[in-house]
């Protein structure tokens, strides 16, 4: 659909932090890369597409075509919709089809990367930048796709199987600024561990990465550390650790090898481990037993590292903004495809990303910690901006006119 200035209707786009974070050259490259680029001019191109899905996920809960009215009423002002007729909810479907996971997959790839710099607050321990592992699942359509493909949770009542599918997420977090800077989807009967050693190309020196109680293992431990990246991750309260040598902290260092070479330990790890009690004091509590790839206690000493490790919640609390908060209470997916869902959640943690590097931005200009910044009212300043800069009518201009983009604020 062109005017006679030629202005093609994804030309018209402006979606406030939606553009700031993915502006429009950059998602024709990667819409390029993945070979989406239309042979022909369509009612909605790929690079609308591409910027629906991303409005999708951050109206979520609004049906197909309530979302393309929410991204035009910007609008209304300018009498510019009237004779737009919004896509079908079929028509947009058939669109995702078309597009496909992996344009906002490599957007993702380009995009999003830890944010915090040296001044940020609450991002770094001494030399170390604060990162965090962890997985969640998102409940998904019951459709036969969908639970062919990524398979139900078992549960102890009713026909022994879960109401929906689930599809498995794991995710490197910057602790600091919640930035979600590596992902990977599966099917559930993917360990979640598996999933994490896909991301640890995305670590590095510098970095000390945080893990719960659920990563663990000689193998995991070699991949994470083999990035350059240190590690501090708590272990299972049976886990044994041999004391090698004890340290002026309080911690010891220890070895841990792998399952398959207990009794020859003839490649074994070296370690520092620090154990400490949580709990009122005089009283029993609960004990915490940290393993770590720093084996300098000069450099981090233990007491630090316990107090340290309260920061693996940060990951939980980024979980809990796109899963609760951006998606809503009880959210489940609405997309009927494995593709679909794929497509879906790396379009969450795109728009998660984008927010969370608005409020960081934020915080530099205010010198203050992003933490103190809430992300619910983040997240309603941008949804009342797209809908005020929306521009997304196909409808050509009068010849001789040229109305101007709107503008990030």
């Amino acid at each position: 659909m062109k005017s006679a200035a030629d202005e093609r209707f994804a030309d018209r786009i402006a979606l406030g932090v939606l553009t700031r974070a993915f502006p429009p050259e950059l998602v024709d490259e990667v819409v390029a890369e993945c070979g989406r680029v239309e042979q022909r001019h369509r009612l909605l191109p790929a690079r609308v597409v591409v910027y629906f899905v991303l409005a999708m996920c951050l109206f979520c809960g609004q049906g197909y075509e309530e979302v393309a009215r929410l991204l035009t009423q910007g609008l209304e002002r300018q009498g510019g919709r009237g004779a737009w007729r919004v896509p079908t909810t079929a028509a947009i479907g058939r669109a995702r089809l078309r597009l496909g996971p992996e344009p906002l997959r490599a957007l993702f790839a380009r995009v999003c990367r830890p944010v915090a710099t040296k001044e940020t607050a609450s991002a770094w321990f001494r030399r170390w930048r604060l990162v965090a592992v962890d997985g969640t699942t998102f409940d998904l359509p019951d459709t036969a796709g969908n639970a062919e493909f990524f398979g139900r949770p078992g549960t102890c009542r009713g026909q022994g199987r879960s109401a929906y599918p689930q599809a498995r997420v794991v995710a490197l977090v910057e602790c600091g600024t919640h930035a979600v800077f590596a992902a990977e989807v599966a099917p559930l009967t993917v360990h979640e561990t598996a999933l994490a050693q896909q991301l640890f190309p995305s670590l590095g020196p510098g970095m000390l990465l945080l893990a719960d109680r659920g990563f663990r293992g000689f193998d995991l431990w070699r991949a994470a550390t083999g990035s350059g990246a240190d590690l501090l991750w708590r272990a299972r309260s049976d886990a044994v650790f041999p004391v090698v040598t004890s340290l002026d902290d309080g911690s010891y260092l220890s070895e841990i090898v792998a399952a398959r070479d207990k009794n020859r330990r003839a490649d074994p790890i070296q370690v520092r481990v620090i154990e400490y009690t949580l709990g009122p004091r005089g009283k029993d509590g609960t004990v915490y037993r940290l393993v770590t790839s720093i084996l300098d206690p000069k450099a981090a000493p233990a007491a630090e590292l316990a107090a340290l490790y309260a920061q693996r919640w940060e990951i939980e609390t980024t979980l809990d903004e796109i899963k609760t908060h951006q998606g809503g209470p009880r959210l489940v997916l609405r997309s009927q495809h494995p593709r679909g869902v794929e497509q879906e959640i790396f379009a969450f943690l795109l728009v998660h990303h984008a927010l969370r590097d608005l409020m960081h931005q934020a915080a530099r200009r205010t010198d203050c910690d992003p933490d103190r910044i809430s992300f619910i009212r983040t997240l309603r300043i941008a949804r009342r901006h797209v809908t005020g800069q929306a521009a997304l009518s196909p409808l050509p201009t009068r010849p001789g006119t040229h109305p101007e983009p709107a503008r990030d604020r």
